[in-house]
């Protein structure tokens, strides 16, 4: 009789599992393309001496 209850249980739980479907995975998300810009410090001094070389010369 045990073992009759023993199978009886193991059928149900077995079923109840089967019963719950397919679980999805997560969805793939591509990675996020960063793209680094490359700049010298000597970029942001560069326009002020043109601007004041072009100032030095129309004082002359």
């Amino acid at each position: 009789m045990k073992k009759l209850a023993l199978a009886g249980l193991i059928a149900i739980t077995g079923t109840a599992a089967m019963a719950s479907g397919l679980v999805t995975p997560a969805p793939m998300m591509e990675p996020e393309v960063i793209v680094a810009n490359s700049s010298s410090s000597v970029g942001g001094v560069v326009v002020p001496l043109l601007l004041l070389l072009l100032v030095a010369a129309l004082a002359n």
